[in-house]
């Protein structure tokens, strides 16, 4: 897994007060590149915040942030994650508020959520496109680089009088911001305040198996099915993949209607079986993934038929789980901190301990057993630096004077 980089700046109410950061995707430590979606960074800049950062050591504790929002984003499903004391919503000023989206907005500040508009440069085309969102809008961001002075005051004591709090954005010089101190604004963000802060993060993750883990997470927690299907929701392709499983089976002959209507169908083991079936073969873009599904299939298979009646469903899940870790090139200690599986589950697939350790050991010899003849029987095939980085991968370090 790669790095990724965020920025986070300093936002100052007129006081000199700091009030919250703003969090941006950075692709370098040094420069920006913007993913081809504004969805896809916000999303990286989200599941880093919450997956592989302390949030309070990002923020501050109880601190807020503002993050970038466009309409992708708020069809998503991927902001019901957040917590909305801790993220305000940037609406982004080129997004497309149509009836779908100014609905959305409007829900999210029902539940709560800060909502913020970007880079308002006051002109009478973004106080109509804004007009329908007035009343649900907290903070306003001025670009004061951007905007139309002739048009400032009046729009500031407009803006005013809806309780909305204005933020005068890339405040670069001193003269600046006593400038725009004194016309009565809020809340200040710029270089001469503050400049960006990287932070740098070790192997992150893709959004999508963060999504399915968290989805997983909440099967096991027996969370209402309108939540569980609301994640479903959250991937068009993952709703497509499980509505054509479901259209396979023989014995579902019901036309689908719905993803409620799935998971009644389904029943929850099986969609547990299903989504992990669907991360090993779909999402990861490891080569060998295919082949470690199956080898995962047959050790929840074996371990299954080797548990109590009452620990069957657990045993499966177990086995599955204990060859995550490999498939994502991560350390499966980690991977079961993001789900927090049933204790017996994790204990087997973290440590190799509990009631289900014999049978896991049992399946892993019988898989070395095949796979060592087959490595014997190929074993000409075989390059030898992929031969040395197995073992070496395997703390069996080899030595160049053995070599005859």
């Amino acid at each position: 897994m790669g790095k990724l980089y965020l920025a986070k700046q300093k936002i100052f109410n007129n006081s000199g007060k700091l009030v919250a950061h703003e969090l941006l995707f950075r692709d370098t430590a040094h420069g920006i590149k913007e993913f081809p979606t504004n969805i896809k960074a916000t999303s990286h800049v989200i599941m880093n915040a919450l997956t592989n950062l302390n949030i309070d050591e990002l923020l501050g504790k109880n601190g807020t942030a503002f993050i970038n929002v466009d309409e992708q984003m708020l069809s998503s499903g991927i902001i019901d994650m957040l917590d909305q004391k801790r993220f305000i919503l940037e609406i982004l000023e080129d997004i497309d508020l149509n009836d779908t989206i100014v609905a959305k907005i409007k829900q999210y500040h029902k539940r709560g959520f800060t909502i913020a508009v970007d880079d308002f440069d006051c002109s009478a085309g973004m106080i109509k496109k804004f007009a329908p969102l007035i009343k649900h809008i907290h903070i306003i961001k001025i670009d004061i680089m951007s905007v139309e002075a002739e048009n400032l005051k009046a729009v500031m004591d407009k803006l005013k009088s809806f309780g909305i709090q204005l933020l005068a954005e890339k405040v670069e010089t001193k003269e600046e911001y006593e400038k725009y101190k004194s016309l009565g604004f809020d809340l200040f963000q710029g270089y001469y305040l503050h400049k960006p802060e990287m932070v740098e993060i070790d192997g992150f993750k893709e959004v999508t198996h963060l999504v399915i883990l968290q989805l997983i997470k909440l099967i096991k927690d027996d969370d209402e099915t309108t939540k569980i299907e609301m994640f479903i929701k959250q991937r068009a392709d993952l709703s497509y993949k499980l509505v054509k499983f479901i259209n396979n089976q023989e014995s579902f002959s019901t036309p689908v209607e719905s993803i409620t209507q799935i998971i009644s169908l389904l029943g929850r083991d099986k969609l547990l079986r299903w989504l992990l079936v669907y991360l090993y073969a779909e999402i990861s873009t490891n080569p060998a993934s295919k082949t470690i599904l199956n080898f995962a299939l047959d050790r929840a298979e074996r371990m299954e038929a080797d548990a109590h009646p009452r620990d069957k469903e657990k045993a499966y899940l177990a086995g599955m789980f204990s060859m995550l870790g490999a498939v994502f090139d991560t350390n499966i200690k980690e991977l079961m901190n993001q789900v927090k599986m049933d204790k017996d589950i994790t204990s087997l697939v973290v440590e190799k301990k509990g009631k289900f350790a014999h049978s896991l050991i049992q399946a892993e010899k019988a898989e070395k057993e095949y796979l060592k003849k087959l490595v014997m029987d190929n074993f000409d095939k075989l390059d030898t630096a992929e031969v040395i980085y197995a073992l070496e991968y395997s703390g069996v370090h080899v030595e160049k004077n053995k070599i005859l």
